[in-house]
Formats: structure tokens, C-alpha cells, sequence
């Protein structure tokens, strides 16, 4: 029962990170008009996708706590580094898991907090998800080091490119077109 609940909490989490990443970058690429075609399928897909990316954070989550409860117990062998950076690990998954769900309320509902929230609001808690979800990939997801260390550093690195590109084309910084 503990290697399929280790082997169903790794395949999930290798789908719900991509997913994640997907969901920030097509949400970053939906209010902006300017990257054309890419912003068209953006609005098309980033809401579908972060619904998805949402119910397969949700399995990893609980497979994640299964799996550690089974660590934590001695049922399974503790993985090869330490204990508490283990469990830090899984705090770190735990504080991801948190923001996600709270960006989601805020998504759904913004009434059920003190003050309505805005997608500003809203999408800082989900980009924070989003940060807290890389540090536990990065921390955690030893299990896959040769492929998460040569993507993660550069994938994430792009978002951040196409994050502060949006926030040049929305300052309104001259392009090479209005130059012509």
C-alpha cells in the first residue's frame, strides 16, 4: 500500500507542477494584449487550467501527507536526507498548498474576507502558491534531480521574462513599432 501511495504522490506531483506553471503563465498572459495569439489562448485556457491544476494539487496534497505519514511513522524507510529537512519540505508544500486555496476563495468569493479582494490580491496569493511550490519541488522532489535541476532554474526564470515583459508593455514603454 505505501509504494502506491509513493508511486500515485509522485506521478501527481509531476502533473500538478507543469499545470501549476501552466496556470501562471497563461494567467500572466491573459490581460495583455500585446503578445496577440498568445493572449488569445491564454483566455481561452487559463481558468480551465487552473481548475485543473487545483484538483491535482489537491491529490498530490493528500497523497503527500499519506506518504509522509508513512515516513513519519517508520511504516516506509526515511528518504535519504535528513528528517527535518524532510518535514521542513513538507511545511514548505503545506504553506504552497495554503496560498492556492486561499487565491481560489479569493477567486470564487472575495465577500468572505473582511474587505472585497481584487485580482491583484487574488493572484499575488496564487503567484506566492506558486513560489512556495518551487521551493518544495526544488527542496523535496529529490526523487527527480537530474530533471528538475536543469528545468526548474530556467523555466522559472522565463516566467519571470514574460512577468516583467507584461509589466513593460503595461507601463506603456515605447516598442520598436511606435518607434517606425
Amino acid at each position: 500500500m505505501s509504494q502506491l501511495v509513493w508511486l500515485l504522490d509522485r506521478g501527481a506531483a509531476l502533473v500538478t507542477y507543469p499545470a501549476l506553471y501552466l496556470a501562471v503563465l497563461t494567467g500572466i498572459l491573459y490581460n495583455t494584449e500585446s503578445f496577440g495569439m498568445l493572449h488569445e489562448a491564454a483566455q481561452r485556457i487559463h481558468i480551465e487550467l487552473s481548475v485543473f491544476a487545483m484538483i491535482v494539487t489537491l491529490l498530490h496534497a493528500g497523497l503527500g501527507v499519506l506518504d509522509a505519514w508513512f515516513v513519519i511513522t517508520g511504516q516506509v524507510p526515511a528518504p535519504a536526507y535528513s528528517m527535518p529537512y524532510f518535514l521542513g519540505g513538507v511545511a514548505v508544500g503545506a504553506g504552497a498548498l495554503l496560498m492556492l486555496v486561499v487565491a481560489v476563495l479569493g477567486f470564487i468569493d472575495a465577500r468572505r474576507f473582511q474587505r472585497p479582494w481584487g485580482p491583484r490580491v487574488v493572484h499575488s496569493f496564487a503567484y506566492a502558491g506558486f513560489a512556495f511550490g518551487t521551493i518544495h519541488a526544488a527542496a523535496i522532489g529529490t526523487d527527480l534531480t537530474g530533471l528538475i535541476r536543469p528545468l526548474l532554474g530556467p523555466s522559472v526564470a522565463f516566467l519571470v521574462y514574460v512577468l516583467l515583459l507584461r509589466l513593460l508593455v503595461l507601463r506603456g514603454l515605447p516598442s520598436n513599432a511606435a518607434a517606425s
